[in-house]
């Protein structure tokens, strides 16, 4: 498929729209507001010479406005009417929001032809899909809306023939489904439980619901659960079946391990509207740093130590253990040692590893006073983490040295007071005997 993409061509009035937008919204979210600027990505599809499908993706400016039927555009663009039905997309904008990525694209239902089951629908209904994200990653909001044309088109409308939408068309909807995560993306720790939130609302009672959540890594796709309201049958788990009756599809991992890594994803089938919000899910796990030694370490001139840094637990697998070396109190630029030797890294049965870094420590006179910090930086810290110690070296013990000096001239005079008398003793009788 080909890709093409025109320059985004921003209206004047669009920054200064999406502000009040926003502040529309208040601090715990509201219905209240009236419309948001929006980027429709519009489509124009063909069929080459070689019979491969091309598509250019051409972004426009567009308004999403919130009204009754009959409402005139608030702005001289290309207005998606929203009007009232039991769906309601801003209903689920919380929070003091900053900013909100607001996309309008058209949607195929891929063939398959039939009444929506709402007031007021029709067989040749023409969908749009209308995401709002939270440029934070706070939430993702997506609606299906449904405009009928006011004359049935001639032949099918889908993406090799879409309804035409000129620059100040006024195209009245109607929000029939909604799928949202408050869960964009997860960072977890091992050992942890946590919940994949998936919500959904139709706009009809008794909707033929088929909730689905896969996992995806390695180019492969898992089920993990599926439940179809029409049979009333689920398999697999993690889902409370109980909830999704008030459109809780929310997934519960059990303890998190490796290969609980990947991207999940939520599905909701109500023919002929299928959507789904993929959730990667990555583990980290900060470091546990320790040293060999205390946070002083006293040596005598001569004496050598091995002083090593333990990085323990992390994942994943990336981390960089320096040692430095700087004056307490001293030169704000450390030096960085350059004899360090590194173990191989070790990997634990729950799947997280360690890594040692090493030197040995040969210290002078005018090594005394300085501190010596190993500093570890890894994906899960904000900050790195400093272990530290302060070195003290001290000559010999002198007195120690001549004690053992005197010491040994007395033992040898005390031997030698011993051993003369016997020596003269022995010389003279063995002048006797000659």
């Amino acid at each position: 498929m080909i890709v093409l993409r025109t320059p985004k061509n921003i209206m004047v009035w669009s920054l200064g729209a999406f502000i009040i937008a926003l502040l529309c919204l208040g601090v715990n979210g509201s219905v209240d507001v009236h419309w948001l600027p929006c980027q429709f990505v519009d489509e124009k599809v063909h069929v080459n010479e070689e019979g491969h499908t091309e598509t250019q993706y051409i972004h426009r400016e567009a308004v999403i406005q919130f009204g009754n039927v009959g409402d005139s555009p608030l702005y001289p663009t290309i207005t998606f009417l929203v009007t009232a039905s039991k769906v309601d997309m801003r209903r689920y904008v919380e929070g003091a929001e900053d900013a909100l990525n607001c996309e309008i694209r058209r949607y195929s239902t891929g063939g398959i032809v039939m009444r929506w089951p709402a007031m007021g629908a029709q067989e040749y209904d023409v969908w749009f899909s209308c995401t709002l994200r939270h440029t934070k990653g706070e939430f993702i909001i997506t609606t299906f809306l449904r405009h009928t044309p006011s004359d049935p088109a001639k032949g099918q409308l889908d993406y090799l023939q879409w309804l035409t939408v000129n620059d100040k068309d006024l195209l009245t909807t109607s929000a029939a489904m909604v799928i949202l995560t408050r869960t964009p993306s997860v960072e977890v720790g091992f050992l942890k439980e946590p919940t994949l939130h998936c919500q959904f609302a139709v706009d009809h009672k008794n909707a033929n619901v088929t909730v689905e959540w896969r996992l995806q890594k390695h180019g492969e796709r898992t089920k993990l659960f599926s439940y179809t309201s029409r049979t009333g049958t689920s398999e697999g788990t993690g889902v409370s079946v109980k909830a999704i009756g008030v459109g809780n599809a929310s997934f519960k991992l059990p303890p998190t391990r490796k290969h609980s890594e990947g991207t999940y994803i939520c599905s909701i089938l109500v023919p002929p509207l299928y959507g789904s919000h993929d959730i990667p899910l990555s583990l980290s796990d900060q470091p546990r740093v320790s040293l060999n030694v205390g946070s002083t370490l006293s040596l005598t001139l001569g004496e050598e130590q091995k002083v090593v840094c333990d990085a323990e637990g992390y994942y994943p697998l990336d981390v960089n253990i320096e040692w430095l070396r700087e004056p307490v109190g001293g030169s704000p630029t450390p030096e960085f040692l350059k004899n360090v030797l590194y173990s191989s890294h070790r990997v634990h049965q729950d799947g997280t590893y360690s890594l040692s870094a090493f030197f040995l420590l040969q210290p002078g006179l005018t090594d005394t006073g300085y501190k010596y910090t190993c500093r570890v930086t890894h994906k899960s810290l904000l900050t790195p983490i400093r272990k530290s110690f302060i070195l003290s070296v001290t000559e010999p013990d002198s007195t120690m040295w001549y004690i053992t000096v005197f010491g040994f001239i007395i033992v040898m005079l005390v031997v030698l007071v011993w051993l003369l008398p016997k020596f003269l003793a022995g010389r003279k009788a063995a002048k006797k005997r000659f």
